[in-house]
C-alpha cells in the first residue's frame, strides 16, 4: 500500500484546486492536505483573504446564532480562498476552496423547475484542511437542483476539525472535539427546522458527501446524539438524515483494514448509496467495502457501485472513464427507488 507522498502535488493537481482529501493508501486512512506555504505561488493559483461568497443571488446563513461552539484554544486565522484556473469547470474557468473556516455556514440552492419537496445537504471534501466549495459543492448543487431537489451547501469548520492526517507528527489524528461533525449535525437540524420555510418535506432530507465529506455522511448516519452542548430548541430536532449518499469516502478504513470504531451501524442507519473507483489513489477502496459490509450486516438498504477506473475527486467534470456519466442517473434512480423523489 502506498503511504502519503502525494500531498502538494495532489492539492494543486486533481481538483484543478484542492481536489478532495489527500489520503494514505494504507488502511489507516486520513486525508492529508497540508496547509499551503505562505510563500507558495503557482501560475494557475492565487489566494485571497476573505470569506467565500456563494454564487450571485444566494446567501450564506450562519448555522450558530452566537458563533460556533468549542472554539477555545483554536487559532482564529482569517478565512482565505484558494482560486485555481480550471478550464474543465462546469461554470466559468475557476474553482475555489475555503481554508481556515471558523464561522460555518449553509447556503440554500432552491430547486429549478418543479419542487419535489426533497432536500440534500452537500458536504464537500478537502481532507478537513479545506472545503472544496466549487468542484464538490456548487457544481454538485447545480445538478441536484436541476432535478427539483433543494440543495444545501455546508461550509464546515476546518482545519483539524475531524479525523485527519497531521503533517507535523506524520500520523492520523482524531481531535477530542469533532467540530466538523458538530457543524454537520447542526446543519441537518437547522434545515429540518426550516422545512416549511424552504418548502421541503422534513422526512425527505438527505446528505451527500465527497471524500472527507463522505466521512461526515457516515458519521451523521450513525451518530444521532449531539456531539456538542445543545444551545436552543433546534437541537431537540433529529439530526438523522433520511437517506445518505457517499462518494469515494475517506477516514472509515483504519488499521488492519477495520472500520472506524466510532461508526456503529444499526438498523436505524438510513438507506445508503455508496460509489467509488477501484483505482482511487487517495482513499482506499476498503473505505467503501468495509462500510458496505457493516451496512449489510445491520440490514440497512444499500446500493453500492464500485467502478474499475475513475480515480478520486471526479465530481461531475468530464472524464475519460464512464463513472462521471454513469453516477447521476444511478443516484436519481436510487432516490426514486427509496421514495425520496417520484419517478
Amino acid at each position: 500500500m502506498r503511504k502519503i507522498s502525494l500531498l502538494l502535488a495532489f492539492i494543486f493537481g486533481t481538483l484543478g484546486l484542492v481536489g478532495g482529501s489527500v489520503a494514505t493508501r494504507k488502511p489507516q486512512t486520513a486525508s492529508a492536505q497540508p496547509s499551503a506555504p505562505a510563500n507558495h505561488q503557482k501560475k494557475d493559483h492565487r489566494w485571497i483573504s476573505g470569506v467565500w461568497e456563494p454564487p450571485a443571488g444566494l446567501k450564506q446563513i450562519p448555522i450558530w446564532p452566537q458563533g460556533a461552539p468549542d472554539m477555545e484554544g483554536v487559532p482564529r486565522r482569517s478565512e482565505r480562498i484558494e482560486i485555481a484556473q480550471t478550464p474543465d469547470a462546469l461554470e466559468g474557468r475557476t474553482s475555489e476552496a475555503a481554508w481556515d473556516v471558523t464561522s460555518p455556514t449553509m447556503t440554500i440552492f432552491p430547486p429549478k423547475g418543479g419542487n419535489t419537496g426533497a432536500a440534500i445537504i452537500v458536504f464537500p471534501g478537502g481532507g478537513f484542511k479545506a472545503v472544496v466549495v466549487t468542484k464538490q459543492g456548487t457544481e454538485i448543487c447545480g445538478w441536484i437542483t436541476s432535478k427539483g431537489i433543494t440543495c444545501i451547501l455546508s461550509k464546515y469548520r476546518v482545519p483539524k476539525s475531524n479525523h485527519h492526517w497531521d503533517s507535523e507528527c506524520k500520523c492520523a489524528v482524531t481531535p477530542k472535539v469533532l467540530r466538523a461533525l458538530q457543524d454537520a449535525q447542526r446543519t441537518i437540524r437547522l434545515v429540518r427546522a426550516k422545512a416549511k420555510e424552504l418548502a421541503i418535506d422534513p422526512k425527505r432530507i438527505g446528505v451527500m458527501g465527497f471524500s472527507a465529506g463522505g466521512y461526515l455522511v457516515a458519521q451523521t448516519s450513525n451518530i444521532f446524539q449531539p456531539v456538542y452542548k445543545p444551545i436552543d430548541a433546534i437541537d431537540n430536532i433529529s439530526s438523522r438524515p433520511d437517506f445518505a449518499i457517499a462518494f469515494y469516502p475517506g477516514h472509515l478504513c483504519r488499521s488492519d483494514a477495520t472500520l472506524d470504531p466510532g461508526i456503529r451501524v444499526t438498523k436505524n442507519t438510513p438507506p445508503t448509496f455508496l460509489l467509488q473507483a477501484w483505482d482511487d489513489p487517495v482513499d482506499d477502496i476498503c473505505n467503501s467495502t468495509l462500510y458496505a459490509r457493516a451496512l449489510d450486516g445491520a440490514g440497512v438498504p444499500t446500493e453500492v457501485h464500485l467502478f474499475a477506473k475513475g480515480g478520486h475527486a471526479f465530481g461531475l467534470r468530464k472524464s475519460e472513464h464512464p463513472v462521471v456519466a454513469a453516477w447521476p442517473p444511478l443516484v436519481e434512480n436510487w432516490l426514486a427507488e427509496i421514495g425520496a423523489i417520484e419517478r
